[in-house]
């Protein structure tokens, strides 16, 4: 199958550069589902661009028939903050020049919507496809209003215009996956909304997290929560309806690398999860490793983030991926001073049991600076 590429202005720089995404449209024969796939949203996180280099290579050797709907890939999706550099590290989690994350900059409808209820309540005899369309409709047309306002003579911060490139991909898609990795070091897990479990399992990784407390403006959040809104309301009036829309995050390995064991879990899971869904209806799988597939579940709230209680040298720290229990040692912190005084040896022990699932690649640390996450 031979893919639509378009390129896509993104930014003029002060030198007179330009800055462009690409995107890959893959259309099957028959209309179907719209699958939108993006990677490296934060600069250090490049695994995702292998994991879509290695879905691309799938899609070309097969045929239109195979694919229902259509896959649009935008990898590199963030040349500002791929692009970023300090000596050797590249950090690109923030846009220096508005000290804005990158991945809470997106536009989230619910915030602004007002008539949520009388919404909901015009639709409730209508069929669900229906209700979508209007619905989406609806966020559509006001978030054509951004554009106005981008395209006006005070204009908007370029990341209200990036974000804004990038929602206007993805707006109108079924099912939406941002590939990511630890900054840090980390291990390969899904973020998932409520009333996705089922579906975040298909993508066969042994851990999910499932975002039970969130803002809104990271970009799956962005996508999918005005559907989870709009399912409340409608519950709440007494008529229950699922969306088939989904958004998903995985995180895959650690920033700054290409880790092939992630990456190959990535394509995995994502080539199963496509299948699961209908969009793809072919792949060699080994139906007996999906089928007996456990995922472990933690919730975000029920994480710990550990910072150094005093500036120093992190050593015997436990490795990532280790479960502890309340009261076992995470590490010490090698503590020098300037108080003419000998170096001190100080302890950090876990406040629950948990599970190490980030760790700072760095091992020296300023006092308050991150060491290592916990979920539980």
């Amino acid at each position: 199958m031979i893919p639509q590429i378009e390129t896509i202005f993104l930014r003029q720089m002060a030198s007179g550069d330009r800055l462009s995404l690409q995107v890959y449209k893959f259309i099957g024969s028959r209309p179907g589902k719209k699958v939108y796939i993006q990677s490296n949203l934060h600069g250090a996180e490049i695994s995702g661009n292998a994991v879509i280099q290695q879905i691309i290579e799938f899609l070309l050797s097969i045929n239109d028939i195979d694919l229902v709907g259509e896959i649009w890939l935008v990898p590199v999706c963030n040349p500002m903050g791929t692009n970023e550099r300090a000596q050797h590290f590249s950090p690109g989690r923030h846009c220096v020049y508005e000290a804005r994350d990158w991945n809470r900059i997106f536009w989230d409808y619910e915030k602004v919507s007002e008539d949520l209820t009388e919404f909901a309540q015009s639709q409730l005899l209508l069929e669900p496809e229906i209700i979508r369309q209007n619905y989406l409709s609806k966020i559509k047309k006001q978030f054509a209003q951004k554009l106005d306002k981008i395209n006006s003579q005070s204009s908007l911060p370029y990341t209200d215009q990036f974000s804004y490139k990038l929602q206007s991909l993805s707006l109108d898609a079924d099912y939406l996956i941002d590939l990511h990795s630890s900054t840090n070091q980390g291990l390969d897990y899904i973020y998932y909304f409520r009333d996705r479990q089922d579906s975040a399992k298909y993508f066969l990784l042994d851990y999910g997290i499932l975002l039970d407390k969130y803002d809104g403006d990271a970009f799956d959040e962005a996508f999918i929560k005005p559907w989870l809104a709009l399912e409340a309301r409608l519950q709440s009036l007494g008529r229950q309806i699922r969306f088939d829309i989904e958004a998903w995050t995985l995180e895959l390995g650690a920033g700054m690398q290409i880790n092939p064991h992630s990456i190959a879990k990535g394509v995995q899971g994502i080539k199963n999860y496509l299948l699961q869904k209908g969009v793809l209806k072919t792949i060699n799988f080994s139906q007996e490793n999906i089928e007996n597939h456990v995922m472990a579940v933690f919730y975000s709230s029920n994480r710990t983030k550990y910072y150094a209680i005093a500036g120093g040298m992190i050593q015997s720290r436990v490795e990532l991926g280790s479960v502890v229990q309340a009261g076992d040692r995470l590490y010490q912190i090698i503590s020098f001073n300037k108080a003419s005084a000998l170096p001190q040896i100080i302890d950090i022990y876990s406040e629950h049991d948990g599970l190490i699932y980030d760790v700072a690649t760095n091992q020296s640390v300023n006092q308050g600076e991150f060491v290592l996450g916990i979920i539980y």
